[in-house]
């Protein structure tokens, strides 16, 4: 078990990134095709000491972006081409750097960690309730057998239900942290909150939507609006709501 724990590791942090890309058909964008987009990149890259991370597009009309690497010597920045479409420049350079601020901060690398925490944790439940299971058989008094197979039971659905919202809050987390760190990189807020506010504007979901990567994203990617949804979906949320983001921004202007 503590093998394939170590594979399953070693796996997410050496190919996460390219099984993102290709989850959601991202292709190269060459300086050719969005010298403007390229130009920003470089620019925000050039201000925030990163080295500038390889660049995809999504041919999607849902405006979103997502950074993805290891490391920031091994990172890639990918929007969709409704996201270069309906953002001004000074609202895609919010969006920018705060996806580069994503790679600054290592937010992928703790995302991955705490999928492999999940992961880890769905495991031992798994080999508790096993060994419980064959300890009750062997037990010669049967109610409390019974008891034991209820606490068994018990573990293995709600142990990795926690160790679920666990990886959701640190997510939630990251984006606030992103969106500070991505404002104080351009000095103007009001562009990520303006650019916020427009993604938000858009319901119809990304086409290649998907749970395993919607954590990524700079926001939820199934057009689901936040005003609409219950208190229980924003516990099982990957993105805090984006008024709440806004009204941060705000207060740093």
């Amino acid at each position: 078990n503590t093998v394939l724990t170590d594979f399953f590791y070693d796996f997410s942090y050496f190919f996460a990134d390219s099984i993102s890309l290709a989850v959601t058909k991202a292709a190269v964008a060459s300086p050719q095709e969005y010298p403007d987009l390229h130009r920003l990149v470089e620019n925000l890259s050039i201000t925030s000491g990163l080295p500038k991370p390889k660049i995809y597009v999504i041919t999607d009309v849902a405006p979103n972006a997502f950074a993805t690497g290891r490391d920031p010597l091994h990172a890639s920045i990918a929007v969709t081409t409704g996201l270069l479409e309906i953002l001004e420049k000074r609202e895609l350079e919010g969006v920018l750097a705060h996806e580069l601020a994503h790679i600054g901060n290592r937010d992928i690398l703790v995302m991955t960690v705490a999928v492999t925490l999940v992961g880890s944790i769905v495991l031992v439940a798994d080999i508790m309730t096993r060994s419980w299971f064959w300890r009750s058989r062997d037990d010669s008094d049967s109610k409390a057998g019974g008891w034991v197979m209820l606490i068994a039971l018990a573990l293995a659905i709600l142990a990795p239900l926690f160790a679920q919202l666990i990886q959701l809050a640190i997510s939630r987390k990251r984006e606030y942290l992103a969106d500070a760190t991505g404002s104080l990189l351009t000095r103007f807020p009001e562009g990520l909150a303006s650019a916020l506010l427009k993604i938000e504007q858009y319901e119809q979901p990304m086409k290649s939507a998907n749970r395993a990567t919607a954590h990524l994203f700079i926001n939820e990617p199934f057009g689901v609006k936040e005003e609409k949804s219950s208190w229980v979906a924003k516990v099982f949320s990957t993105h805090p709501p984006i008024p709440d983001r806004i009204e941060k921004l705000n207060e740093m202007i």
